[in-house]
C-alpha cells in the first residue's frame, strides 16, 4: 500500500467503519485541523451538533507524521479522500476574501466539506473586542473599566481600512508582491501605546497609513476603479470600517496590538488591586498574606487570550456554525 494512503485516512475509510458499527452507535465525524490551539476553537464550534447520533473527533492531519498548517489539512481533501465523515475545519485567511481567484480559495469556498473562520484566523476572534475588559477580569480579578477596548479597536480599525483594501486588491490581482502582507503589518503596527492616553498613536497610525496610501496611488494609477471595485465587494463579505481588525493577518493582532494592550492594561489593574491591599491590610501579616493570595491567583495574560471564547456570540461564529448546520441538514 502507497505510503501516502497509510498516512491520510480517507472518508470512505471512515463511512465504511460507520456502516460496521450497531444502529444504536454513534456516527464519527474527523474533523482535520491546522494546529493544537485549533483543535480547541473548533471544539467549541463543533460541541453543539453533538446528539444521540454523531460526533466529532477534532485531530491535527496526520497521526504518524508531525504534519501541521493549512496545506497539510487540504491535502486530505484530493479525489475520493473527501466525504461526509471527513471534514477540514481551517483559518480563512485571505482566501475568503479572494472570492475563488487562487485555486486553495476555491477549494475552500466550493467544498461542503471545508470549513473557515471567515475572521482572518482564530486569534482574531479570541481578539474579539467586546470581549477583552473580561479578559482582563480573568486575568487581575480586576473589574475596573480603565481602557476603552471597543472604542480603540474601532478606530484602529477605521484607520487601517483603507489601506486595508490595498492590501486586498494587491493579492485579488496578483500585485502582492509590490505590497505583501508583511509590509501591510510594518505600516499598522500601532507602535508605542499609553493606557491613559492612546489617542497619539491612533493619530500616528493614520498617518503611516495616508503616507503608504499616497504612495501605492502614485506606483498604481491605473487602479482607482478597480480598488473601489475592491472595497464594495469586501464590505459586502462582512468587512467594515469598524471591525477591520477582524480580518488582518492573526498573529499580527495577537502579538503586535492587542497583547502590548494587555499587557500594559493588566499591569495597572494589578497595581490597583495591590495598591488596595496595601492601603486596607491591618498589619505586615496580612497584607502579605493576601497580597500572597491574589498573586497566586493571577493568570497568564497570552494564555488566557488563547482560551477566550467570548467570540461565540460574534457574527463570524454564526456563519461558521450556520455552515456545519447545513453540511449536517443539506
Amino acid at each position: 500500500m502507497p505510503s501516502k494512503l497509510k498516512d491520510n485516512l480517507n472518508s470512505q475509510y471512515f463511512e465504511a467503519a460507520n456502516r460496521l458499527k450497531s444502529k444504536q452507535a454513534k456516527r464519527r465525524i474527523v474533523a482535520y485541523v491546522e494546529s493544537y490551539d485549533d483543535i480547541y476553537f473548533w471544539r467549541t464550534v463543533l460541541n453543539r451538533f453533538e446528539d444521540q447520533t454523531r460526533y466529532f473527533e477534532v485531530m491535527l492531519p496526520s497521526h504518524k507524521k508531525l504534519e501541521r498548517g493549512k496545506k497539510s489539512v487540504l491535502m486530505n481533501f484530493i479525489g475520493d479522500q473527501i466525504g461526509p465523515d471527513m471534514i477540514a475545519c481551517v483559518d480563512a485567511d485571505y482566501d475568503y476574501l479572494l472570492q475563488g481567484k487562487t485555486a486553495q480559495s476555491r477549494k475552500i469556498l466550493e467544498s461542503p466539506y471545508v470549513f473557515h473562520t471567515y475572521a482572518y484566523a482564530i486569534e482574531n476572534l479570541q481578539c474579539y473586542a467586546p470581549t477583552l475588559h473580561e479578559v482582563c477580569v480573568a486575568i487581575t480579578l480586576n473589574d475596573h473599566r480603565i481602557f476603552d477596548f471597543d472604542d480603540y479597536l474601532r478606530q484602529y480599525s477605521e484607520a487601517i481600512f483603507p489601506l486595508f483594501v490595498w492590501s486586498v486588491w494587491a493579492y485579488r490581482t496578483g500585485m502582492h508582491n509590490k505590497f505583501s502582507m508583511s509590509d501591510f503589518g510594518r505600516v499598522v503596527d500601532p507602535g508605542g501605546f499609553n493606557v491613559a492616553n492612546p489617542q497619539p498613536s491612533i493619530d500616528h497610525l493614520r498617518r503611516k497609513v495616508s503616507t503608504k496610501i499616497h504612495h501605492l496611488q502614485q506606483e498604481f494609477p491605473e487602479a482607482k476603479e478597480e480598488y473601489l471595485k475592491t472595497k464594495e465587494s469586501i464590505k459586502a463579505l462582512g468587512v467594515t470600517p469598524q471591525t477591520t481588525y477582524l480580518y488582518i493577518q492573526g498573529h499580527h493582532l495577537f502579538d503586535n496590538v492587542v497583547i502590548p494592550i494587555l499587557n500594559k492594561v493588566c499591569n495597572r489593574l494589578r497595581q490597583e488591586r495591590q495598591d488596595e491591599i496595601t492601603r486596607t491590610a491591618r498589619h505586615h501579616t496580612q497584607r502579605r498574606n493576601e497580597m500572597s493570595c491574589y498573586e497566586h491567583s493571577l493568570l497568564d495574560i497570552r494564555l488566557t487570550l488563547k482560551k477566550n471564547v467570548g467570540y461565540l456570540h460574534s457574527e463570524q461564529f454564526q456563519h461558521i456554525q450556520q455552515d456545519v448546520a447545513e453540511y449536517l441538514n443539506p
